[in-house]
């Protein structure tokens, strides 16, 4: 339910927002503030102020909020502005289909499409890479392959950013004999185009294919060189990625945040803590800002390589930390012996009220398990489930059952064990 829009004088001070009996230049004052729009507060007093000004039925301007909302993740505002258009236009309705689309809504993303084509509006280009992603994420491969059809019938099956999205989907779908026929008959084939298939054979495990594509790539960008990196990374070949990094630097191709993480974890793979510092320097000389995920990438290197100071220099350091951030120090605190610290970082963590997952808490009850300490064990297990609402997963009842043998309380050991068997890994 959309509750109900608000304004304030201040906001609108009558010298910039007056009420002229020309509609046009009401308009524009309201798109001009549309345009300068700071915050979601900021936003639903505009609308409301154009609501005042009688400016409903203005299609550009619903259009605009209908864009703002979904980029502020209001798409209950979007969608009821969308319900309010008579008649919306072929543009109104690729825009509240991404909408859905990005906003996480894939399924209702797809109704709409439905409703649209029911309603015998045409679709155009921009229509089709919308709806064909909302597929992807749903993996309704049936209903891919009806929108395929369709992008042929209306003529926009040559079109590039379709027949993108179209090797995408295939590939997600696990049919990859489609998206390589889609691949095949594409008259141009942009870098995107190259990198989706190599990034698409690599999911399916065909990284063989996937290097003589990328060998063939006539021109190769940054993200074309990481896909191709981290595909060796994923194969658990750290030598070939960092070999194929040295080719990307022979070439002048300046690596970005994610070909530096994937070089990293290749640092983990090998265990080699000199390598992962060297890593760790060049991104510092390159003005690499640690942000969430190379700050993360970069605590469990220094961890798994045995250099825990390390780790607990770049936690120390990053300015934003993401919750994957905190679990890999509590984690890595906890395997290096220092079962305390990991407890404290965890006070840290629910202080700045950051929302723990299953995974923090397997961090905590091995820093518990480590310290033998049976009685925090069982408090935090209990502030998990009670507190938290997390249901327990195997791991944690293996922690508990090793808590609780570590103490001679070999009952309720065999109970955990007993709990473990309810999903085994």
């Amino acid at each position: 339910m959309v509750p109900c829009l608000s304004y304030t004088h201040d906001v609108f001070p009558s010298k910039n927002f007056s009420l002229t009996p020309r509609g046009n230049i009401r308009a524009k004052k309201a798109l001009f503030l549309l345009q300068n729009c700071k915050n979601f507060k900021h936003l639903r007093q505009i609308h409301a102020k154009i609501i005042r000004s009688g400016l409903s039925n203005d299609q550009l301007l619903t259009r605009k909020l209908i864009h703002l909302y979904s980029t502020h993740g209001r798409i209950a505002y979007a969608i009821f502005l969308f319900y309010q258009i008579q008649n919306p236009c072929t543009f109104t309705w690729n825009l509240i289909i991404r909408a859905n689309t990005i906003n996480g809504l894939s399924e209702q993303a797809l109704m709409l499409y439905k409703n649209m084509v029911c309603q015998g509006i045409a679709a155009d280009k921009f229509t089709f890479p919308f709806v064909i992603k909302a597929c992807t994420n749903f993996l309704s491969i049936d209903l891919g392959k009806v929108v395929h059809g369709s992008s042929i019938k209306y003529g926009f099956s040559g079109d590039a950013f379709v027949q993108n999205n179209l090797i995408d989907f295939y590939f997600k779908c696990g049919h990859k004999h489609c998206a390589l026929k889609v691949f095949e008959k594409m008259r141009v084939c942009n870098v995107v185009s190259w990198t989706t298939v190599i990034s698409g054979l690599i999911s399916c495990g065909d990284l063989l294919e996937a290097r003589r594509i990328f060998d063939e790539m006539p021109s190769k960008n940054v993200v074309s060189w990481t896909a191709m990196i981290n595909g060796y990374i994923r194969n658990q070949q750290p030598e070939e990625a960092l070999e194929l990094f040295k080719r990307m630097q022979a070439e002048n191709i300046f690596p970005n945040e994610y070909t530096m993480v994937s070089l990293i974890k290749a640092c983990t793979e090998m265990g080699i803590l000199s390598l992962g510092r060297g890593i760790h320097d060049y991104t510092i000389k390159n003005c690499f800002e640690i942000g969430v995920y190379l700050g993360t990438a970069l605590i469990d290197m220094y961890s798994k390589c045995g250099s825990i100071k390390d780790a607990i220099e770049v936690f120390e350091t990053m300015p934003r930390r993401s919750l994957p951030t905190w679990n890999s120090m509590i984690t890595s605190l906890g395997v290096h012996g220092l079962g305390q610290q990991a407890l404290n970082i965890f006070s840290e963590m629910e202080r700045v009220n950051v929302e723990p997952d299953a995974i923090t808490f397997v961090g905590v009850l091995c820093a518990c398990v480590h310290m033998k300490n049976v009685k925090e064990g069982c408090a935090y297990f209990k502030r998990m489930t009670q507190h938290y609402g997390i249901a327990p997963i195997p791991e944690h009842y293996e922690c508990m059952t090793e808590l609780y043998a570590r103490s001679n309380n070999l009952d309720k050991a065999f109970k955990s064990t007993k709990a473990i068997s309810v999903e085994p890994d």
